[in-house]
């Protein structure tokens, strides 16, 4: 069966377009935060990818206008807390940008982690990291974060996505083992 392209650009691609297509890739939801010298910032960010597992990599994509942009490069450290199904209220809190920093980190329970950045009590995984390398593309800066720790929720609930301009739960997928329902994988 074929399907029919219902728009298609021919031209050169507009900010617009673009941000419609990828507005239909699927991504989780994060909070990024750092902390030090330049402050304590966190925002809501769907834009990061694995890059390697030696060293262990993830790139973020933030935007060079964002009123926090300057803080994470000067502080050199980001809390990445990869968010679960019960946790859109602290993604839109920290979505907000008429919210200040401390209004934000009132949502949720936050501790100081090992690099320094605060992460998420409850989050699904957080990855503290060190900002290793920036790139610049367009509006956008890539931050080459080498993670220095990873903490995995003990009993996560699902995952939250972003598609589609609105959130999306995924639930953990269970198999039947011995007549027990356990988790595909343990950490």
């Amino acid at each position: 069966m074929q399907r029919e392209m219902i728009a298609t650009v021919t031209e050169s691609v507009s900010p617009e377009s673009f941000r419609e297509a990828m507005s239909r890739l699927g991504a989780p939801v994060t909070i990024v935060t750092t902390d030090g010298p330049a402050g304590r910032h966190g925002l809501t960010l769907s834009a990061i990818t694995s890059v390697t597992d030696t060293p262990p990599t993830v790139l973020v994509c933030l935007n060079r206008t964002n009123r926090s942009h300057q803080a994470f490069l000067q502080n050199g450290v980001i809390g990445i807390n990869i968010l679960g199904q019960l946790q859109s209220p602290v993604a839109d809190a920290f979505a907000s940008s008429r919210r200040t920093s401390d209004e934000k980190f009132a949502v949720g329970v936050w501790r100081e982690g090992r690099t320094g950045a605060p992460v998420l009590n409850d989050a699904t995984v957080t990855l503290e990291c060190s900002i290793t390398d920036v790139r610049t593309s367009g509006s956008h800066d890539v931050l080459f974060c080498t993670i220095e720790h990873v903490s995995l929720h003990h009993e996560p609930d699902g995952g939250l996505a972003w598609f589609d301009r609105r959130y999306h739960l995924l639930p953990r997928l269970r198999q039947e083992v011995a007549g027990s329902v356990t988790s595909e994988a343990k950490v």
